[in-house]
């Protein structure tokens, strides 16, 4: 067994396809959640045992361009940059609660995965947090990044809301397992304090991105969005984390979609906001449409063919099927005994009540 369930499970097949995972999304539950959300908050990494700090780490060359496939890193750098720049005021989360960032794509692991040790290793499959924030003044947060240029016409293989969603939370159980050294560098970074709340998620990905998810489904999305906020008020009940699902804007400036590059790095070309993912009801699914009732009256009976053509007289008796050769209205099909002596023929595309049987 996985030492990282909610890793796991987040690398799943049906979890990354485009078509299924509200069907896996269907499988889950708060309960079972929860399950996997202990085993991966007791399996994290301690980076304090170690001696090693969680924020203001820093390796590799900063990026003095845009890169293929590190959108989301360099998107993380550049809000974080403006979150520590003098003056800097929080984000404004959907729910107008004030969001702080304190650093981006903070470390978990204490060493890079060993291969040997494979699922055996704390350190497998963990991986950085895009943004660590705080919520107010004492709810640590957790931001899982996905960012998508306007006119893109696809939303990333295997990026789905649901993966998002299970790595989101499974960096929020690192964060639980880490609370105390986590604290005590929030609080010299931006002086605030980690209270007791379970760590809130969010899932801010561009516009663009939302639109392409509800595209693959009928009725917009509603099945996945009302499987998502299910599981998100269940696992609100069971862990008491909150997820919020969020669209990331940015402004662009030149060829680049929010953000342009300097000495340091990534920087935000203008502001960035945070708007619901979707407008409130967009999971609720619309009973399909009954089947309308014929009138048996609109029913279309089909000439007999194997019966002859018969010259219409009101003393005949006529049967559905029955051609009839009228002397002013020409060829016609009976189409029905609508009354005691009187029956419906079809000339063309117009009914009409004739006699019959009468003595």
């Amino acid at each position: 067994m996985s030492q990282h369930p909610l890793v796991t499970l987040s690398n799943d097949r049906d979890v990354k396809q485009a078509k299924g995972f509200r069907l896996a999304a269907e499988k889950l539950s708060g309960a079972s959640l929860e399950a996997d959300y202990q085993t991966e908050a007791a399996s994290a990494p301690s980076r304090s045992a170690e001696g090693l700090a969680h924020i203001g780490i820093r390796v590799g060359r900063r990026a003095k361009q845009r890169q293929h496939g590190r959108d989301e890193k360099h998107l993380a750098e550049a809000i974080a940059r403006a979150a520590r720049a003098e003056g800097a005021v929080p984000l404004e989360l959907p729910s107008g609660d004030p969001l702080t960032i304190v650093d981006h794509f903070v470390p978990i692991r204490t060493a890079a995965p060993d291969k040997e040790k494979g699922d055996a290793d704390p350190n497998a499959g963990v991986e950085d947090i895009p943004l660590l924030g705080m919520i107010g003044d004492d709810r640590v947060a957790v931001v899982v990044l996905k960012f998508l240029e306007p006119e893109a016409n696809r939303s990333g293989a295997g990026d789905t809301p649901l993966r998002f969603f299970l790595q989101g939370l499974a960096h929020a159980a690192a964060v639980d397992a880490n609370r105390e050294a986590l604290s005590r560098e929030v609080a010299e970074a931006v002086g605030k304090t980690i209270g007791e709340e379970a760590p809130a998620v969010i899932i801010a990905a561009s516009p663009r991105y939302w639109e392409l998810c509800r595209k693959r489904e009928a009725q917009k999305g509603a099945g996945w969005i009302r499987e998502l906020e299910r599981l998100a008020r269940e696992i609100g009940e069971t862990i008491g984390t909150e997820v919020i699902f969020a669209g990331l804007t940015t402004e662009p400036a030149d060829d680049h979609m929010g953000w342009t590059y300097d000495d340091e790095g990534a920087t935000l070309a203008g502001p960035v906001s945070l708007v619901k993912a979707w407008e409130t009801g967009a999971g609720k699914l619309k009973p399909k449409p009954k089947p309308k009732k014929t009138d048996p009256a609109d029913e279309i009976v089909e000439a007999d063919l194997s019966r002859p053509v018969r010259p219409y007289n009101i003393r005949e008796s006529f049967e559905p099927g029955d051609r009839i050769a009228h002397s002013k209205l020409g060829e016609g099909v009976v189409q029905g005994v609508t009354g005691r002596g009187k029956i419906a023929v079809l000339f063309g595309e117009e009914k009409k009540l004739l006699v019959h049987e009468r003595a």
